[in-house]
C-alpha cells in the first residue's frame, strides 16, 4: 500500500476495506478519512486478499462488502471467525435480503449499511463503533444504562428513581416523539420502500406531516431515501436504513 495510508496517529482506529469495486473503494476510503480518529490502513479487492491483510495489518475494523468474486463477504466473515482474527466488522453492501443480514449480524457485524449510502450514515456507524471500542478498552465494569446506550442509543437505568428512561434527544420544533415512534414502527413492518403519501395513509396522518418526519429520519440516518423513476417526475421512497431502524 501507499505510504500515505500508513501515516496515521498512534491512537487512531485502523480500518481495512474489503471491496472489489474501485469506485466504492475510493468513496469508502474518503468517508472513513473524514471521520475523526479513523484511518484506512489497507484496501483489499477480494476476500482472500482481505484475509491476508487482516492478518498482516491487524486492523481494529474491517469494512466488508458481500458481493465479491471467488470468496464473497459471507465466506470472508466466516473465515475471519474461524481464524479467531481479533477484528470487528462493519458491512457495507447492496445485499438487502434479511437472511444475509441476519447471518452477518449473527457472526458479529457491528453494523450493516446498505448501498447506496450517504456519508452521514457511515459517520454515525463509525462514531458509534468508536464509543463501543472506547468502553471496551477502558476495562471498567459497565452499568445497564451505559450498555443500553451503547447498544441501542438509549438508556433505562432500573436503579434510577421509578426506573424512568432518560429523556431522548430533543426533536426539531413541531415534531412529536409519539408520532415519530409510530412512523418508525410502521416502517419496520414494510418489506418495500414507501412514499410519504403511503406512510401518511398507513399511520393516519397528513402527507405533509409524514414528509417532515421522514425528512428528519433521513437526515439522522435512520431512514434511507430512494428515488424511483416511472412516468413523470421521480418519486421519493423511504425505507429503514437497517433492520434495527438505524439504531444499531
Amino acid at each position: 500500500m501507499a505510504d500515505g495510508l500508513n501515516e496515521f496517529k498512534r491512537d487512531a482506529l485502523r480500518v481495512l476495506l474489503i471491496e472489489d469495486d474501485p469506485m466504492v473503494q475510493e468513496v469508502n476510503s474518503q468517508f472513513v478519512e473524514r471521520v475523526e480518529d479513523f484511518r484506512v490502513v489497507g484496501i483489499a479487492s477480494s476476500g482472500d486478499e482481505g484475509l491476508r491483510l487482516a492478518k498482516e495489518l491487524q486492523p481494529d475494523l474491517v469494512i466488508l462488502d458481500i458481493f465479491m468474486p471467488v470468496r464473497d463477504g459471507i465466506e470472508t466473515m466466516l473465515e475471519l471467525r474461524r481464524n479467531q482474527t481479533p477484528v470487528d466488522v462493519l458491512v457495507i453492501s447492496a445485499a438487502n435480503d434479511m437472511r444475509t443480514i441476519e447471518r452477518m449480524l449473527q457472526n458479529g457485524a457491528v453494523d450493516y449499511i446498505m448501498k447506496p449510502f450517504k456519508f452521514e450514515r457511515v459517520k454515525q456507524a463509525l462514531e458509534h463503533y468508536r464509543q463501543m471500542k472506547a468502553a471496551v478498552d477502558s476495562g471498567r465494569p459497565a452499568s445497564q444504562s451505559e450498555l443500553d446506550r451503547l447498544l441501542f442509543g438509549r438508556t433505562h437505568d432500573a436503579s434510577s428513581p421509578e426506573g424512568q428512561k432518560e429523556e431522548p434527544p430533543e426533536l426539531p420544533k413541531g415534531l412529536q416523539a409519539v408520532t415519530l415512534k409510530q412512523i418508525v414502527q410502521f416502517l419496520v413492518l414494510q418489506s418495500e420502500a414507501l412514499s410519504a403519501e403511503e406512510v401518511a395513509e398507513g399511520v393516519g396522518i397528513a402527507r405533509v406531516t409524514a414528509r417532515r418526519y421522514l425528512d428528519y429520519l433521513e437526515k439522522s440516518g435512520q431512514v434511507r431515501l430512494d428515488l424511483q423513476y416511472g412516468v413523470g417526475r421521480p418519486v421519493n421512497k423511504y425505507r429503514l436504513s437497517s433492520p434495527h431502524g438505524g439504531s444499531r
